[in-house]
């Protein structure tokens, strides 16, 4: 059976088509409003960015639906999840580093109109348990707290690449971006017997140098917040027992020659992200639940990295839907229908015409991994469609979409201001208000750069100037 996906291009030609203006469009057209009643607690659950980021998507589109929400009655938040360490210089693992680069983004309370919290607590562990009886490989969630408690969960999503779940929809907002520290700890299969990076992982200590032959030897040790790595003089240990897949070790062991990730363990991840979603979609409800993926700015890799390449291809647009699936295949049947972006990985890959698997081969970090697989586990475990019928709605009307803190006419609301502090001085040069050339030749401009001596040339003499006292 298939869901309803509403979207509408990138192009813009007047305030009703721009993208704030459509992503309004498409949240109302799928009914996402209709979910919202008076005095409800509406989660807007967003990626912030990571320090250092660019692609993330600006904060005009959380605050655009908060005042939104707002109009509907509904007390909106918008938030964000502390991160597992990822990376030994992370800077969302905790809540002060959250919401102090949140901040640096652009996400705060007065930008926003609304609260940014972290939804799973000051380190993590605020959150919710949720069995999943249909999950296909797991059988229990930990959702952030403020998450699970809200009435209803909107997901605004940044669409682009993942490097380790390829595509990061709205399936990955959910199955990553929901849960708790807790969570993203299961999600990742940390202590896992086949899947985790303990079980999953090739370990090649006999490329170790030596502390002598590795003046970085110390990032070794500290990448870890969990200590399991200890450098001695000529080799090292790991307790891999006790590795909890928080891979804090990530861009550390495996450029070193001392990791060799397994394509099993990032492919059974990937299955994870949607049952991890399952429990988000079930912790909140099914029918209190909205997506809108933002197809914009489609970077190869996620909002996650401390950096930003260019986008792989244009801006495709803005869609909306109940189903966290759905949004994702129709998002992703776009970007494959569409061409390269000259000059950006996809060129490198002389991937430009349309047709290609482009994030399989530019976004994901391990050969194999496959853009559909959260999408597939998505529709075993019974979270939502891959079919779907795309409708594109009109735009509303312009009055919707113009500044809306002050609805009367321009006339109306300066024409007193002016009279008491005239911005134009009518009493200066005739009534011409300033000092100007009374003509000059503007095609000469066009064309011509000045005679390099720095003098003005004749078509920009101020011979004919009008003249005055101040």
């Amino acid at each position: 059976m298939s869901s309803e996906v509403y979207y509408m291009d990138a192009r813009s030609e007047s305030p009703q088509t721009g993208l704030v203006a459509k992503m309004l469009t498409v949240f109302d057209a799928a009914g996402l409003d209709q979910m919202i009643k008076p005095g409800d607690l509406v989660a807007i659950k967003i990626h912030c960015g990571e320090w250092g980021n660019t692609a993330y998507l600006r904060p005009v589109y959380p605050r655009a639906l908060a005042d939104r929400i707002k109009e509907l009655g509904g007390r909106p938040f918008v938030c964000d999840t502390t991160t597992l360490t990822y990376q030994p210089y992370a800077s969302r693992a905790h809540e002060l580093d959250l919401l102090l680069t949140a901040e640096r983004n652009g996400f705060s309370s007065a930008v926003l109109g609304c609260p940014f919290i972290s939804a799973d607590g000051f380190i993590g562990t605020s959150d919710y348990r949720v069995d999943l009886p249909t999950g296909y490989l797991l059988k229990e969630a930990y959702i952030a707290q403020a998450v699970a408690a809200a009435d209803v969960l909107i997901c605004l999503t940044h669409f682009k690449g993942h490097p380790m779940g390829v595509i990061g929809g709205a399936i990955k907002n959910l199955g990553i971006g929901c849960q708790s520290k807790r969570g993203k700890h299961n999600v990742h299969l940390g202590g896992h017997p086949k899947y985790s990076v303990a079980n999953a992982v090739t370990w090649h200590p006999e490329n170790f140098p030596g502390k002598a032959n590795m003046p970085d030897w110390k990032i070794l040790e500290d990448c870890c917040p969990y200590s399991l790595f200890t450098v001695h003089e000529n080799s090292i240990e790991w307790d891999r027992a006790r590795c909890t897949s928080c891979l804090g070790c990530n861009g550390v062991m495996a450029p070193r020659g001392l990791f060799e990730f397994s394509e099993e363990q990032f492919a059974a991840t990937d299955a994870s992200i949607a049952d991890g979603a399952l429990g988000a979609v079930t912790a909140v409800g099914p029918e209190k639940c909205g997506f809108i993926n933002m197809a914009i700015d489609i970077s190869p890799r996620c909002d996650c990295v401390n950096f930003s390449d260019m986008p792989i291809v244009p801006n495709i647009g803005v869609f909306a839907s109940k189903d966290p699936v759905a949004i994702d295949m129709a998002c992703l049947d776009k970007v494959r229908e569409s061409h390269g972006m000259p000059g950006s990985i996809a060129d490198d890959f002389d991937m430009l015409e349309p047709g290609h698997k482009r994030f399989e081969t530019v976004s994901a970090t391990v050969h194999g991994l496959s853009e559909e697989a959260q999408i597939n586990t998505g529709v075993l475990n019974g979270l939502g469609s891959r079919e779907y019928e795309l409708i594109e709605p009109e735009p509303q009307p312009i009055s919707k979409h113009l500044f809306t803190l002050d609805i009367r006419p321009t006339g109306e609301r300066l024409r007193d201001k002016f009279l008491k502090f005239t911005p134009f001085p009518y009493e200066r040069y005739d009534g011409e208000g300033f000092l100007r050339d009374n003509d000059a030749d503007i095609e000469y401009v066009k064309h011509n750069y000045g005679n390099g001596s720095g003098e003005v040339g004749a078509a920009g003499t101020t011979e004919g100037a009008t003249t005055g006292d101040d």
